[in-house]
């Protein structure tokens, strides 16, 4: 008997962790920094520094097309999309909101937030006519989200006060999430928490996580979520990339409690995390500066399927295969289970 118990141990733990990389491409190289993708019309589509935008075709590598947003050397950490077009906001002040068109590329500046402190981290579309964009916060520490409705960009006007030295890492436009009754943020630094905005109603609340933090380089800089329940959050410390102690937490009541999984025994510092197509949130990919990591029970445990460094932000393509990018390139990751 225990001989079968240790067999069947043995195959459960073979069958968690079969995956491996089969094939690693670079399908674009260039000198940019890029931590946004989007996925449309079977290309993927970028925004990174020197204000470079465009597309790599997945279908064929060769079909590619850069333009840039500005005659500026503007640095873009944020895109998102809706039907008719995609959105992109510069780090810098003043901030610039611009709209690319889907059809021609042509892109115009449709609105502008010329606070000193403007910092926008992340941009998310909650469906194409409903999006959130999140700043880090003035001098009076209130919460700065920017709406998208009826096809406009405004303030959001709130009571939430973030915390002294409480802000968000614009590591991979993955710091907001949502389903389809909440929409959560995640902030970084001195504090690193979650904040629920149901987007019924449009109150927000906020809920503490045992992610590390503390210093300004500490917090979650990646959330991913699966319906409206069980949600992943992970991060680190930019400056101590190979430590990898309360870096990497899950939820199971839509953000209200995290928990601290495989503190220790992860690949260190992570930039982005996103759920795998299909799994129920049991498959997820990570990738940080210095590693590309997986896990295939809901996050408890990881393993670093890849030493490629420079990577900052991922996406699925499919539930085989992942685009990659960061550091002066783009690249297609197909796994094989």
């Amino acid at each position: 008997m225990k001989k079968l118990f240790s067999i069947l141990f043995l195959s459960v733990g073979l069958t968690a962790f079969s995956q491996q990389v089969e094939s690693l491409e670079t399908i674009l190289n260039d000198k940019i920094s890029i931590r946004a993708l989007e996925l449309y019309d079977n290309k993927v589509w970028y925004s990174g520094t020197d204000s470079k935008f465009g597309f790599v075709d997945l279908k064929d590598y060769k079909n590619q097309k850069q333009i840039r947003l500005s005659e500026e050397k503007l640095q873009f950490r944020t895109l998102g999309q809706n039907k008719t077009s995609f959105y992109a906001i510069n780090i810098e002040s003043p901030a610039r909101f611009f709209k690319i068109d889907k059809k021609d590329l042509k892109s115009q500046v449709i609105f502008k937030d010329t606070a000193k402190t403007a910092f926008y981290d992340a941009l998310h579309f909650v469906n194409d006519q409903l999006a959130y964009t999140f700043s880090d916060a003035d001098k009076h520490h209130l919460l700065k989200l920017a709406v998208y409705k009826d096809g406009k960009w405004n303030m959001f006007k709130n009571n939430v006060t973030l915390n002294d030295g409480e802000a968000a890492f614009a590591a991979s436009n993955t710091n907001i999430s949502s389903c389809k009754k909440y929409l959560w943020i995640a902030t970084g630094g001195k504090a690193s928490r979650i904040l629920r905005m149901n987007l019924k109603d449009e109150k927000i609340k906020v809920f503490n996580t045992p992610i590390i933090q503390g210093e300004p380089s500490q917090g979650m800089y990646s959330i991913d979520f699966f319906e409206d329940r069980f949600g992943i959050a992970a991060g680190g410390d930019y400056t101590k990339q190979d430590a990898n102690i309360n870096n990497i937490a899950t939820t199971i009541d839509a953000g209200e409690t995290w928990q601290i999984q495989a503190s220790g025994q992860n690949a260190g510092y992570t930039t982005c995390v996103k759920i795998k197509p299909g799994s129920k949130g049991k498959e997820i990919i990570a990738v940080g500066d210095k590693h590309i990591s997986y896990s295939s029970d809901f996050g408890k445990t990881w393993k670093k399927i890849s030493d490629e460094k420079g990577f900052f932000v991922c996406q699925w393509i499919n539930r085989n295969n992942i685009v990659l990018a960061g550091n002066s390139k783009i690249a297609v990751m197909k796994l094989k289970f």
